[in-house]
């Protein structure tokens, strides 16, 4: 295990959780080097510190700049900085703007200590990791796609689910807790008309959500499924 300990920025309205969130990150490896709870005040002693990690919650109210826009310019500023937002907001758009706005992984501050602590492992270290995008042929339903309303973190996911993998599995590829995938996982079952993986998966290789390799092997033989590192 290397000895190298890296550094977080921690943001967020409420001091009290901040002392919690500090505990946990001590105890995932990673060194809190400065704790913020305003975004302008998160912004300028990231600046200084110029830290490895950036944990905030996005909704900052009342905050000049807000949450998100200290998101994006907090990246903006340092290329190397990873983020994980820490919210209480389970909204399947709150989750999926944080996503696309460069944060790593979203985590509920009401899941357990050890899932926050495992995600924050998992922003430095991935255990799994993706074959070229290029030995993949995708075909996608686009119409059908867009009829249902899938998100593309939804669509990321049951393409993940479809393939075999399982809610560990997908996780660790995304680089988020086992919760928010079975968050999205509801979501899914619900745009779908469905009620279990079984069935989303039937609808995926239907609508060509699938990926398959150019050299898949017949379907009589076990799928090969992704390499731990």
């Amino acid at each position: 295990m290397s000895d190298i300990r890296r550094t977080a920025i921690l943001l967020d309205q409420h001091p009290l959780w901040l002392g919690a969130l500090e505990k946990i990150l001590l105890h995932a490896g990673v060194t809190p080097v400065a704790k913020a709870t305003t975004t302008s005040s998160a912004l300028t002693l990231l600046g200084e510190h110029r830290p490895d990690l950036f944990v905030l919650d996005i909704d900052m109210n009342g905050c000049r700049p807000d949450g998100l826009t200290c998101l994006r310019e907090a990246l903006a500023r340092q290329s190397s900085l990873s983020a994980v937002v820490v919210s209480a907001s389970d909204d399947p758009e709150r989750i999926e703007t944080a996503l696309t706005s460069g944060a790593v992984a979203y985590v509920l501050k009401r899941a357990e200590p050890e899932d926050l602590a495992s995600a924050m492992r998992q922003v430095f270290s991935r255990s799994l990791y993706l074959a070229s995008s290029t030995a993949f042929q995708v075909t996608p339903n686009a119409e059908a796609i867009e009829a249902v309303g899938l998100t593309q973190r939804e669509r990321e996911i049951l393409q993940f689910v479809s393939e075999g993998n399982t809610n560990g599995d997908v996780a660790r590829i995304l680089w988020v807790t086992e919760q928010t995938v079975k968050f999205h996982l509801a979501n899914i079952f619900r745009k779908l008309a469905v009620t279990n993986r079984t069935q989303a998966s039937r609808w995926a290789h239907t609508h060509g959500l699938v990926r398959q390799r150019e050299d898949e092997a017949p379907a009589s033989e076990t799928p090969a499924r992704v390499p731990a590192a």
